[in-house]
């Protein structure tokens, strides 16, 4: 019995649109000010069934004054580089964990961007497709750096987050509003002046970097009140006096050029560079536009775990993956 207005995490859109209960808001959002990626974040099969709230991308964060420590004086843009940096932070010791990677099965769907990193679709034709060999190799990698100590076991994000607040990480991921909550609990004051978003790494040089998106959407439900809801929908996320207001608030920034452009969040150095590093190469995961991409992102993270304890080697966890999501999908 649902009407009106709906806000939702973008993994879910897809799967309150198969109900079919959605308006297609294409002809509301056609020639409004968003940006070109936060309007495909509403999107699903072909139509526009959200209009943006706010936009970014789960992404690298690091601390620059451990950086600046270990002789990194500028930010890692290659796979190399980047594994050249985590090894120069291991150096520093004292208990600091050089990438707060995830290795908790809650959150091991953060590998998604790694495999894309390394060349794999994930999902082709409608079919997963790991186990190929992008994703064998971005597994192996992720291997390489537990075993070497380079991340750590038991890490989650909520681990993460306080790992970077007591200033014993030098990378970890995250959305961007992930900050205020590793700042007020930090017993360092100025740590997010040293908190700089990273552009994910890549594999050769001159390759675009890839995000997992993130962000909010509003939906409308079909049928009563519908156009009050969409009309309500579009003033929220695209009136500079709301969606500015809100970046004030939560630090989440708006989904329109002009909003972007607004004093407030150019004057945000963190704000910017997130939505231009992270954000602004950010893309939904593969698995969401199935109903069953929670059952499928559970299944890719127990294969994920069992090849970092050494149950299994990379091939064939990311085989056994690949068909039993495969199997949730038919």
């Amino acid at each position: 019995q649902l009407t009106g207005a709906v806000q939702l995490d973008v993994a879910w859109l897809a799967t309150l649109a198969a109900t079919g209960k959605l308006l297609d808001l294409k002809s509301v959002a056609t020639g409004l000010d968003y940006t070109p990626a936060a309007l495909a974040l509403g999107q699903s099969g072909g139509k526009q069934y959200g209009l943006p709230w706010t936009f970014a991308g789960i992404g690298l964060i690091s601390n620059t004054e451990l950086l600046t420590r270990a002789g990194v004086t500028s930010p890692p843009k290659t796979v190399a580089e980047f594994e050249a940096a985590l090894t120069a932070v291991k150096g520093l010791g004292g208990g600091i964990v050089p990438w707060a990677g995830m290795t908790k099965v809650d959150q091991l769907k953060d590998i998604i961007p790694w495999m894309w990193e390394f060349g794999s679709p994930i999902v082709q034709d409608n079919k997963v497709v790991i186990g190929d060999d992008g994703s064998v190799e971005a597994l192996t990698w992720y291997k390489k750096l537990y075993d070497q100590k380079l991340i750590a076991p038991d890490v989650n994000r909520v681990d993460a987050r306080a790992l970077m607040s007591q200033g014993k990480t030098a990378f970890y991921e995250d959305a961007i509003g992930g900050r205020a909550a590793v700042t007020k609990s930090s017993p360092d004051k100025d740590l997010a002046a040293k908190m700089v978003p990273v552009a994910r790494p890549v594999k050769n040089s001159g390759d675009k970097p890839r995000h997992l998106a993130w962000g909010q959407v509003i939906a409308v439900m079909n049928g009563a009140g519908a156009s009050a809801a969409a009309n309500y929908a579009k003033t929220v996320t695209t009136d500079a006096g709301y969606n500015v207001d809100w970046f004030k608030k939560t630090g989440l920034p708006p989904t329109t050029n002009a909003g972007l452009a607004d004093a407030a969040v150019k004057n945000d150095k963190f704000a910017t560079d997130f939505t231009s590093q992270i954000g602004a190469n950010s893309s939904a995961s593969p698995f969401w536009v199935y109903p069953q991409f929670s059952q499928m992102e559970k299944v890719l993270a127990e294969e994920v775990q069992s090849i970092l304890i050494g149950k299994k080697n990379p091939k064939e966890a990311l085989t056994s993956a690949r068909d039993r999501m495969n199997a949730l999908i038919k």
